[in-house]
C-alpha cells in the first residue's frame, strides 16, 4: 500500500527500487563497486488464469509491491503485482528463484534464522516459503478476516506480529501460528507498520491512519505510550494538522536508540528518541523537505538515508550535528550512489504523480441522520399544503402540532 518506489539498507548493502525494477550497490567508498540490476519484466511469468472466455484475466503490471533484506544481508526478496515472490542471494547477488503466490502481497519478512519467508497478502493470509528451498511452494500459516497491512516476526522467532485494516495488532505462536498470544488493540483506523525493536525485543512500535505512533509490551498486549502527530506539527505547517495521513515507514537506528518515522502524504520525516527505561517515545524534531519523499533507512555507520524525488538529489544523508538531526554535505558514498540513481532515473520518472499510499483504507462515514431529517421535513410540508381528506370527502382540518405527532 505504499509507494512503489522505495528503499532498503542491510549492512553496507543498499537497494532503490522504482517500477518493476531495482538497483543494488553498496555504500563503500571503495572502487571496486559492483552494481546489480534487475527487472522484473523479464522474470519468469505465472501460469496466466483464464476466464469463461478463453482471454487471460487478472494480469499484473510487474511492478514491485514490496522488499526487504533478512537479518543479515545474505538474502533480498520482493514480491510483485503480477503475484511472483522473487529470491536473491547478495554475496554475489544472484537470482535463486521466481515463485508464484496466491494473491497480491503487502507486505514480507524473513525470520531471524533466515530459513523462511513470511508473505502477508490483501485477503488477510500469511504463507511461509523456505529460503533454503527456493523452488518449494509456500504454506498457509495464519489468517486475518481483514487486509493485511504489515508482518514482523519476533528476534527469537517465536512469534509472528500481523498488523491489519481492522485496527488490530495480532500475535501468535511461530511455531503454531492458531495459537493467539494476544491482541494490541488501542488503533482507531487500520494499522499501517508494525516494527519491533531489535535491542529491546519485548517492545513494539506501530502506526496508523488515526494520526499516532504507539509503544506496546506486545506479549502482554499492553499500550505503553501513545504519541498524536497532529500534535508535532509546527505553527507554519497548520495546513497539516487537518489531513488524515499515515505512516508508510517506521525505521530505527540503534546507536542512539533513534526512530524515524515518514508519513505517506507530507513530505515530513519525525525523529523520536525510544527511552526503554521509561517506556516512552521523546519526540526530538522533524526533517523537512521541499521534494516527496519516497522511502528512508538508517545505516548504522552513516545515518538516515532519504529517498526523494529530485533527480538532481535523488538521495539526501543526514546526521545528528550537535544533538540535531541534519543534511551533511556530499562525501564519497553519497555522491556515488546518488550517480547510480541518476543513471537509472527511468525508473523513478513514472513514481512522480502516482499515489498508492493509505487514502482508499480510512472508515467510510455515512450521515445517514441528516438526510432522513431533511426528507421528513419535505413530508410534513406536504402534509400541511394537502392535507389528507375526512369521513365526508372534505380535507380535514389539521391542529397545531398533530403533523408533528403522526410523523
Amino acid at each position: 500500500m505504499a509507494s512503489s518506489a522505495g528503499l532498503a539498507l542491510c549492512g553496507q548493502a543498499l537497494v532503490v527500487r522504482g517500477g518493476s525494477r531495482f538497483l543494488a550497490t553498496s555504500t563503500a567508498s571503495s572502487d571496486d563497486d559492483v552494481l546489480f540490476t534487475y527487472d522484473c519484466s523479464t522474470a519468469e511469468k505465472p501460469q496466466e488464469n483464464k476466464g469463461e472466455d478463453g482471454q487471460p484475466v487478472d494480469k499484473g503490471s510487474d511492478t514491485i509491491l514490496a522488499s526487504t533484506f533478512s537479518k543479515s544481508g545474505s538474502y533480498f526478496a520482493l514480491t510483485d503485482d503480477s503475484k511472483r515472490l522473487i529470491l536473491f542471494r547478495t554475496k554475489p547477488w544472484q537470482c535463486l528463484s521466481v515463485r508464484t503466490v496466491v494473491r497480491r502481497c503487502t507486505a514480507l519478512t524473513f525470520t531471524a534464522s533466515e530459513e523462511k519467508l513470511l508473505v502477508a497478502d490483501k485477503s488477510g493470509d500469511v504463507y511461509s516459503f523456505p529460503v533454503l528451498e527456493p523452488q518449494r511452494c509456500g504454506q498457509l500459516e495464519l489468517g486475518h478476516l481483514s487486509m493485511l497491512l504489515d508482518v514482523a516476526v519476533s528476534p527469537d522467532d517465536r512469534y509472528v506480529l500481523t498488523a491489519d485494516r481492522d485496527e488490530k495488532i495480532r500475535v501468535s505462536w511461530a511455531a503454531a501460528p492458531h495459537s493467539i498470544e494476544s491482541f494490541c488493540l488501542g488503533h482507531t483506523e487500520f494499522v499501517s507498520r508494525i516494527f519491533v525493536v531489535p535491542d529491546h525485543p519485548e517492545l513494539l512500535l506501530s502506526s496508523s491512519g488515526d494520526c499516532t505512533l504507539r509503544l506496546w509490551e506486545y506479549r502482554g498486549g499492553r499500550e505503553l505510550h501513545c504519541c498524536h502527530l497532529t500534535s508535532l506539527r509546527e505553527p507554519a505547517d497548520c495546513c497539516f494538522s487537518l489531513q488524515r495521513f499515515a505512516a508508510s515507514r517506521i525505521a530505527y537506528w540503534s546507536q542512539e536508540s533513534c526512530v524515524a518515522l515518514l508519513c505517506d502524504c507530507i513530505p515530513v520525516v519525525y525523529i523520536f528518541q525510544l527511552d526503554a527505561s521509561r517506556q516512552q517515545l521523546v519526540y526530538k524534531q522533524q526533517l523537512d523537505f521541499q521534494h516527496r519523499v519516497w522511502d528512508i533507512a538508517f545505516e548504522e555507520s552513516q545515518g538516515l538515508w532519504v529517498l526523494q524525488d529530485y533527480r538532481e538529489a535523488p538521495l539526501v544523508l543526514c546526521r545528528p550535528v550537535g544533538g540535531q538531526w541534519q543534511a551533511v554535505p556530499e562525501n564519497a558514498a553519497l555522491k556515488k550512489v546518488s550517480a547510480h540513481v541518476q543513471e537509472n532515473w527511468a525508473m523513478l520518472e513514472g513514481m512522480a504523480g502516482v499515489d498508492v499510499g493509505f487514502s482508499g483504507l480510512y472508515k467510510a462515514t455515512f450521515d445517514n441522520v441528516t438526510a432522513y431529517l431533511r426528507k421528513k421535513e419535505e413530508r410534513l410540508q406536504k402534509r400541511r399544503q394537502n392535507p389528507p381528506p375526512g369521513p365526508n370527502g372534505q380535507a380535514k382540518k389539521m391542529k397545531p402540532g398533530e403533523a408533528s405527532v403522526r410523523s
